[in-house]
């Protein structure tokens, strides 16, 4: 935030040197501007006063070389030719029901055993944050699954097939009996599922495919992103908001409406959470996707629901750009006198809520700052459309 702010509070004497010291402005851009961008076909790139001739090639992805004011070599770039993406900006609320891949372990505890307290998870080598998925080759579906197979293991040693990052393991578990309990056991606490709400971000009428929040769903207890073993989204209504203010985040209140699922969830990515619609939650009219290198500072707006299910457009003001990081790509600070008497700025319910600028959809909010519930992050919508697979 510090370093934003600098950048912002020195843009005019930057400015000034850029005009001075071109061979200083070239190495300050070259440190800030992105490795790659799509470009329309026919299009030139442009962005943060460099150009780029995009050479005519057969290759999906070709090198190009940005140049400051188109006369000052900056830095090579690779670039790909997209078409024109048509979008539905939604802005609504929905509930989001996961069940995981596999088991989540999220604790420890001890097991009373004969030979003493003991944890038998422990020893065996188990991490919190840690997906099993598979107790001697038997897949798991629940935490159900897995107690059981526990406790008819008679003591008997378990293979676990373990996900851990990007690593397969196999360990070997001991189960102990529990003089408490009665049982066999083995001191670990696991998760099969999460439920919540979030905002949707967009609806493609070409697919039916939707993306929302912005940003992943993440374990509360680990941190970890949680792999989607299947889910749905449903229709949610919000009843109100707890207001945020510094050093406490505000929160959207709302219910499940129906029990009848909207559509599927097919993938939790860094850059939110994916799936297929039945129908489409609003008429509103599609609108193109900004590219990155479109998005320009001050004036946008956000679409998102405060109150029952549909979505108003507030006026927001985006104060910084950062083309190198992979979700906080935006700065944007909420001006709306409405939004922020009845919320405070950003509260937690509002990831994803969709950002237009100039007729495109430009990102999604993700974050609020906690110290300034006015302020937050948000991902630019190209990373979220490219990366929904």
């Amino acid at each position: 935030m510090k370093i934003h702010r600098i950048i912002r509070s020195g843009m005019l004497s930057l400015t000034a040197m850029f005009c001075i010291c071109p061979v200083y402005s070239a190495f300050y851009h070259a440190g800030h501007l992105a490795d790659f961008y799509y470009v329309r076909h026919g299009e030139t790139l442009e962005v943060s006063h460099c150009v780029a001739e995009i050479p005519e090639s057969d290759i999906a992805v070709s090198p190009a070389q940005l140049k400051l004011f188109g006369i000052f070599p900056v830095k090579e770039v690779a670039v790909q030719p997209s078409e024109e993406v048509m979008l539905v900006p939604c802005g609504q609320p929905f509930g989001i029901r996961m069940l995981m891949d596999g088991i989540m372990v999220i604790g420890f505890g001890e097991v009373a055993a004969a030979s003493g307290e003991c944890c038998p998870a422990v020893s065996a080598g188990i991490h919190e944050g840690d997906m099993i998925t598979a107790v001697n080759e038997t897949l798991l579906t629940s935490s159900q699954d897995f107690r059981t197979l526990v406790e008819d293991s008679g003591g008997e040693v378990l293979h676990l097939t373990i996900k851990r990052n990007d690593d397969s393991l196999t360990l070997t578990l001991q189960p102990e009996y529990s003089l408490e309990a009665q049982c066999w056991q083995t001191g670990l606490w696991v998760r099969d599922s999460t439920a919540g709400i979030g905002t949707m971000t967009y609806y493609n009428p070409a697919t039916g495919d939707f993306g929302g929040l912005g940003h992943p769903i993440c374990d509360p207890d680990t941190g970890e992103v949680i792999p989607l073993g299947s889910g749905t989204a449903d229709k949610v209504t919000i009843s109100g908001a707890i207001r945020g203010q510094a050093g406490a985040p505000g929160q959207l209140q709302g219910y499940f409406a129906s029990e009848n699922p909207i559509g599927i969830l097919q993938s939790n990515q860094e850059t939110g959470i994916f799936g297929r619609l039945s129908e489409p939650m609003t008429d509103f009219p599609a609108v193109p996707m900004g590219l990155k290198q479109e998005i320009t500072l001050g004036e946008a707006v956000i679409l998102t629901t405060v109150q029952g299910c549909e979505p108003k457009p507030y006026t927001v003001q985006i104060t910084a750009l950062d083309y190198t990081d992979e979700t906080q790509n935006m700065i944007i600070k909420v001006t709306d006198e409405e939004l922020l008497a009845c919320t405070g700025g950003i509260v937690q319910g509002m990831s994803g809520s969709p950002i237009l600028q100039n007729g495109r959809l430009i990102g999604a909010v993700t974050h609020v700052f906690v110290n300034d519930p006015s302020t937050g992050y948000a991902v630019f919508a190209e990373s979220m459309y490219h990366h929904q697979d």
